[in-house]
Parts: structure tokens; sequence; C-alpha cells
């Protein structure tokens, strides 16, 4: 395995091994171990007590981050008609129908999340291969398969504002992206509270016994800070209420 660099050796000195910090405090030290000098993703793992094996153990959800993601987020529309009309005042940045279709399938990607409304979704099937292995593929599960267009501007208004999609690895652990080193601690934690409050909602019925038993937070270079998980649970829990 490659060996870490000078600076996270340095940024890793700072942390107390087997320590598992309070939320304020592991936002504050994040400031302090994060040394890279371009504005790092603030990033939340979560190893959970799952068999991703299992199908009714899969976790798969979204948030709507209250301080936003800190990224400009790119959504393409698949709507004709009245929808089209309506994505199209609603902020979209892309919207067609089979004209993206082909679009896609000759390799553009120029974009960082689908929605379709319900009716496109036989033309949308086709591309799964594509788009599945990033991501990007519209599932009614994570609310980018849209049946009402009236629902269609609270759907865009919420990808661009905050909204992110989280799922479990195949090794039962969750990443996401929260926001970003220059946000403000209180901003930070205000979307950690958020995610954690949606990934204890989002607990498959199948799973018995604790659910999540790591959380840890790390800026896109930095070492991994672990988090008191008890005190941030109740904490996102009270957030939330």
């Amino acid at each position: 395995m490659p060996k870490h660099g000078k600076k996270y050796r340095e940024a890793a000195r700072l942390l107390e091994p087997l320590k598992q910090y309070p939320p304020d405090d592991a936002i504050d030290l994040l400031k302090r171990v994060a040394y890279a000098n371009f504005d790092e993703s603030v990033e939340v793992h979560a190893r959970l007590g799952i068999d991703p094996r299992q199908a009714d153990q899969t976790v798969r959800s979204t948030v709507v981050l209250p301080h936003g993601t800190g990224t400009t987020v790119r959504v393409l529309v698949f709507a004709a008609g009245e929808a089209d009309r309506v994505a199209r005042d609603a902020g979209a940045d892309y919207v067609g129908s089979d004209d993206l279709v082909q679009q896609i399938q000759g390799g553009w990607l120029e974009f960082d999340a689908a929605v379709a409304m319900a009716d496109q979704m036989g033309k949308v099937g086709g591309l799964g291969r594509i788009l599945g292995r990033r991501g990007l593929m519209p599932n009614p599960r994570s609310g980018t398969v849209v049946r009402d267009v009236a629902d269609l501007p609270n759907v865009l208004r919420e990808l661009k504002g905050g909204r992110v999609e989280f799922r479990n690895d195949r090794t039962g652990i969750v990443h996401v992206a929260i926001g970003k080193k220059s946000f403000e601690p209180q901003q930070i934690r205000g979307n950690l509270y958020a995610f954690v409050d949606a990934l204890q909602r989002s607990k498959p019925s199948g799973v018995k016994g604790v659910f999540c038993r790591t959380l840890s937070i790390s800026t896109t270079m930095s070492p991994g800070i672990d988090l008191d998980l008890a005190e941030t649970i109740a904490k996102a829990a009270e957030a939330a209420a």
C-alpha cells in the first residue's frame, strides 16, 4: 500500500488514537487537520450493521442538506410537452426526451443529476447500463422519477439546493459528502445532523441489532475523525425534532 505523505502524517498526529470526538470538537478539529490548498469536500463515513448481500438490508435514501453541498448541480430532466416547459421554468439545465437519450447513448454525460417524468421511463430504461454505473439513473426510491408535473419544481429545487442520495457500498459502508471545508462550523454541523437523522430513518426492517456502528468525518485529503456515535445520533434527533 502507498505510504501517506508528510502533511497527512502531521495532520494525523493531531488526533488522539481510538478517541471518539463529540460533534463540535470533531468539526473544530476537522478545520485544523485539513491541509490541502483547495476547498476540499467534507465527507461522512458510516459503517453499518447490515449484510449488504441481503436485498432487504439495502440502505438507499436521500437527504436535503440545509446548507447545501457547496457545489453547482447540473440537473437533466427527461420530459415532454407541459413537463418540458415546467422543467425549463424551474431551472433545469437540460430538458428533452429522445434527443437526450441519443446524446447519452453517444457518450455525453455532462450533468450531475437526472430526473425523469414517469411517462419517459420506457425510453430512459435502456440507459440503465450507462447511468446506473454512475449513480445517475432516475429511480422512484430516490425521488427522481416524477409522476405529477406539479411536483417537478420542488424536486429540482431540492436537487439544486442540497439534496443528496446515499446508499451503502458492498462492504456495508455509506459515504456521503455534506459540504465544503470553507463552510462555517455551524453549517457543517447542521448538514451532519441532517444526514445522520436521515440515515437513522433509513434503517431497513430486515436489520436486527445495532444499525450504525461507527461514524467518522473527514475532508477529501485528511485523516478521518471518529465521532462519538451516541452523542451524534442524539443531537441529530434533537435537531430534527
